[in-house]
């Protein structure tokens, strides 16, 4: 079966290693990484993207994303076998598992920030200076605490892919005008891999046959 990758681009780095990681010589369909932001675009470009894979002769397609606020749902998979991780989203994918997410976040109540998503059209510094410009700066103030005040932590996944450096400098300044305290934490490939090698279980992924059309049920974290 002819296999690609169906991918995001705010983890390019990290699938990029994980390819030479797994010599896996699979092509690959991007997906702009501003799409997460708006669903229902997503939506429509995986159903797009679906289509050109399966004109392309693609029987799989192995998803290096996660559900992305169920972007996936309605979607038709054509004559294609769709590979999904069951993740949220590309932070709990690098960060290998659900219960290792939902742990950082009970012990440090993090908000996590990777490389893509530094260099995405909307995160959390664009957010706030997007508050700053349409507010005064206490109006602005009082709503990026509303937004962010649940967070104690600024959690930066470093994946050893790109010097962590630099996005420790570039992020000092929301941590400190956000209060939060500046981590680092070790990412992983791990479920990338997984991902690339198979076989696929399905605890750790959601495997969609073709002829079928994704639902909401399809996209459980959990299989309990």
């Amino acid at each position: 079966m002819k296999t690609a990758v169906l991918a995001c681009e705010t983890i390019r780095s990290e699938l990029v290693r994980a390819i030479e990681d797994t010599s896996s010589t699979y092509p690959i369909y991007w997906l702009d990484s501003g799409l997460h932001n708006t669903p229902n675009v997503l939506r429509s470009q995986l159903s797009e993207t679906i289509a050109k894979a399966e004109s392309d002769g693609i029987g799989r397609l192995l998803a290096a994303m996660g559900f992305c606020g169920n972007s996936f749902t309605e979607v038709a998979t054509g004559n294609i076998e769709l590979i999904l991780p069951r993740v949220d989203d590309c932070i709990t994918l690098l960060l290998g598992s659900i219960q290792r997410r939902r742990k950082l976040n009970e012990a440090y109540a993090a908000y996590f920030l990777t490389h893509g998503w530094m260099r995405g059209e909307r995160n959390i510094w664009v957010e706030y200076q997007y508050l700053m410009s349409k507010y005064d700066e206490d109006v602005a103030r009082d709503i990026a605490g509303t937004m962010f005040g649940n967070y104690r932590t600024l959690m930066l996944l470093d994946s050893d892919t790109e010097p962590i450096e630099p996005l420790i400098e570039s992020t000092r300044i929301i941590a400190d005008t956000l209060r939060l305290e500046q981590k680092v934490v070790p990412a992983t490939r791990d479920y990338l891999a997984e991902l690339l090698r198979g076989p696929w279980n399905d605890e750790r992924f959601v495997v969609v046959s073709p002829g079928s059309v994704i639902t909401a049920k399809d996209l459980m974290l959990s299989r309990a």
